[in-house]
């Protein structure tokens, strides 16, 4: 795995554009539930969500990551010649605001040197905010819920794995994966074991001022943090960062 640079908690905004409507620049009172799907078809695809999953495990303001089993899917549209994506949905409760979460959603892009040069072309990780509590939002910059994805068998079939009973914008994910187009180019990848130690060197933000770190952790001081899942797909890994989870 590669290291990023910086810190796993980046609560950046998009650079340009308009600025966030006061509900998107909001956090909420209490955990609501988001949802995030993500997709990748270059470089080591596994590995990617992997990270992408451990990250969000450490994010703080994030409680808790419950990961669908992983889908390989046909791509649909853009260039041809495309290798297949492996792609997977992410439902966290978090008391993040939604803009935030699109930073961090950036950010775990830009791990992964994202590069936005040809429609629906290859990428290596593409994050895409999904739903953020019940908020319904149409800025050029966030719309929610997401405005395609009711249609794209890649989110809908594995949001059904990780949830028969989740609904969007009022109708049942079930329904509309059955009615989705290109679902028979969405295989459920089997089950993998995996164990990841603190995504190679993501680290939560340091101690407040005046604070020490907690004991224990690595040699160079960076604490340890285990993920133990079945390759975190169907998987919940809460997000308690400065402990060691084994």
């Amino acid at each position: 795995m590669s290291t990023p640079d910086h810190d796993p908690a980046p609560h950046a905004h998009p650079a340009e554009g308009p600025a966030p409507t006061p509900e998107l620049a909001a956090r909420p009172e209490a955990p609501v539930t988001a949802v995030l799907a993500l997709g990748a078809n270059l470089g080591d695809r596994s590995e990617t969500l992997d990270h992408a999953v451990a990250v969000l495990t450490v994010t703080p303001g994030i409680e808790e990551v419950r990961a669908s089993p992983r889908a390989l899917t046909a791509p649909v549209g853009g260039p041809t010649g495309q290798p297949d994506y492996l792609n997977q949905v992410v439902r966290i409760r978090t008391v993040l605001s939604p803009w935030e979460l699109l930073g961090v959603a950036h950010r775990l892009e830009q791990d992964r040197h994202r590069r936005r040069t040809v429609r629906w072309g290859a990428r290596t990780l593409d994050v895409d905010l999904i739903v953020h509590g019940d908020l319904v939002s149409d800025h050029p910059d966030l719309t929610l819920p997401h405005p395609r994805a009711a249609e794209r068998a890649f989110v809908l079939l594995p949001w059904l794995w990780l949830d028969a009973d989740a609904h969007l914008a009022g109708e049942p994910v079930a329904e509309l994966a059955a009615r989705a187009a290109h679902a028979d180019g969405v295989r459920r990848e089997p089950p993998r074991r995996a164990r990841l130690h603190d995504a190679d060197r993501v680290l939560p933000p340091p101690p407040a001022p005046g604070t020490s770190a907690p004991a224990g952790g690595s040699d160079d001081g960076a604490p340890e943090v285990g993920v133990p899942v079945d390759g975190l797909e169907g998987g919940v890994a809460s997000a308690r960062p400065w402990t060691d989870r084994t």
